[in-house]
């Protein structure tokens, strides 16, 4: 979503417009939260404008994260939550990196696993991009813990 043109909301190189894609996004965080709360609430929203629907989706995304930081009681299965809403969503950050390709408007490629990842840092607003795509640790990241049981 960062850097992307205007214009690329519109774009109808496929299916679905990716002001169309966001939207669903959105949805999708707002459903995850509904959800983790204890109430099943879909909707399926009409796109709106592209920087509106770019803050529509981080604020859902903000207040998922939120509540699953929080005290609050979980009353979804974690395994639901992510095999649900959130792969979903990482399907259709997918299909936007295609079509910006496509729309001419290319998303650079990003080393994830060594990229500085804040809890609760949700938005626009990250730190720059780790390009290098030959840099992963032999230890894993500053911290990190044996993670196979």
């Amino acid at each position: 979503m960062r850097g992307a043109p205007l214009e690329f909301a519109d774009f109808s190189g496929a299916e679905r417009t990716p002001a169309q894609i966001l939207a669903h996004m959105g949805d999708l965080m707002a459903w995850a939260l509904s959800m983790s709360q204890g109430r099943q609430a879909w909707r399926n929203s009409a796109p709106g404008e592209w920087d509106a629907e770019v803050e529509r989706f981080f604020d859902a995304l903000g207040a998922f994260d939120a509540y699953l930081a929080s005290d609050a009681p979980l009353h979804a299965e974690p395994e639901r939550l992510f095999q649900g809403p959130i792969a979903d969503a990482l399907t259709h950050i997918g299909q936007l990196a295609t079509r910006r390709r496509l729309a001419g408007s290319p998303v650079r490629g990003e080393n994830y696993y060594v990229a500085e990842i804040v809890t609760g840092r949700v938005g626009l607003e990250q730190s720059p991009p780790v390009r290098e795509a030959a840099v992963v640790p032999a230890q894993g990241p500053t911290g990190s813990k044996d993670m196979r049981g």
